[in-house]
């Protein structure tokens, strides 16, 4: 489950990469770019939740439409009443974002340190278990 977001990522870098459409002018730029950012930010979401094993494909891929949608929509509001809104989705989304990559990585330092542990428990079992072995012969 976890490979979804990770695939989904790597075909929007590859399929960007095929076409090179070249830049995108102006006020295109601001509301492409910060649907990339919302698109990352589900994303990340989609890796933390696949870790903590709650993902749900259908929850990931309405919340990629939407939080890219939502996000645009906020952007061009702002460009209509005059407000600078475009940075204030970019603070929230990079917040989100951060959030959700120090949460993957607890979570991946959790696991390995468990990891270790473990190994570390049953080798002293087993010689522990090797020591009586010899004191019983």
């Amino acid at each position: 489950m976890i490979l979804i977001p990770i695939i989904g990522l790597l075909v929007g870098v590859l399929f960007a990469f095929v076409l090179r459409l070249g830049p995108i002018p102006g006020t295109m730029g601001q509301y492409l770019a910060i649907s990339c950012l919302a698109g990352l930010d589900t994303v990340c979401g989609g890796i933390r939740s696949a870790l903590e094993q709650k993902f749900r494909s259908d929850v990931f891929i309405t919340g990629f439409f939407s939080n890219c949608l939502i996000a645009f929509f906020l952007s061009w509001l702002g460009d209509k009443i005059l407000i600078n809104l475009f940075l204030a989705v970019a603070l929230v989304l990079g917040g989100r974002i951060f959030n959700n990559l120090s949460l993957i990585r607890r979570f991946m330092l959790t696991k390995w340190n468990d990891n270790r542990e473990r190994k570390e428990m049953q080798a002293a079992l087993q010689a522990s278990a090797n020591a009586q072995i010899e004191s019983n012969s």
